[in-house]
């Protein structure tokens, strides 16, 4: 039997939880995650794990946040003077926005602090610091 590496188009279902139990993210109920072992699309333990198994196998793995969306950086943390805030946007704690980057692409940033005279926005990702566990079926190597 085959196994899947680097270069092969693979599909797998997934699901994603935290350390605490929370799914994230699931590919339950849809077509299976299709992608190409080794081409960078993919969070690099995610990538790692699927490398080696054979159609129809499962797993279990706990990818570090070093291997999955890195750590927070605390230059992804922006504080925006709130004279900048266009004046049809209320920002709220938790509130999620898009800014445009210097290519003119959307960023997402979350809402984490509000006061008088500034918002604070986080552009790490929602999943930044975390440790992931992704439980991986092997559906098909292509």
């Amino acid at each position: 039997m085959s196994v899947a590496s680097k270069g092969n188009s693979v599909k797998v279902h997934y699901t994603g939880r935290l350390n605490d139990g929370t799914v994230f993210d699931s590919s339950e109920n849809r077509e299976p995650l299709q992608f190409t072992l080794g081409d960078g699309n993919m969070i690099k333990g995610f990538d790692a794990a699927v490398q080696g198994m054979e159609v129809g196998q499962e797993k279990s793995v706990t990818i570090p946040s070093n291997e999955a969306y890195g750590e927070k950086r605390d230059d992804m943390m922006l504080d925006i003077p709130l004279t900048q805030v266009p004046p049809h946007i209320k920002p709220e704690v938790g509130m999620e926005l898009s800014l445009q980057n210097q290519q003119g692409q959307p960023v997402p940033v979350r809402v984490v602090g509000v006061d008088e005279e500034k918002v604070i926005l986080d552009a790490n990702h929602p999943l930044a610091g975390q440790d992931l566990i992704f439980d991986i079926t092997l559906v098909e190597i292509d």
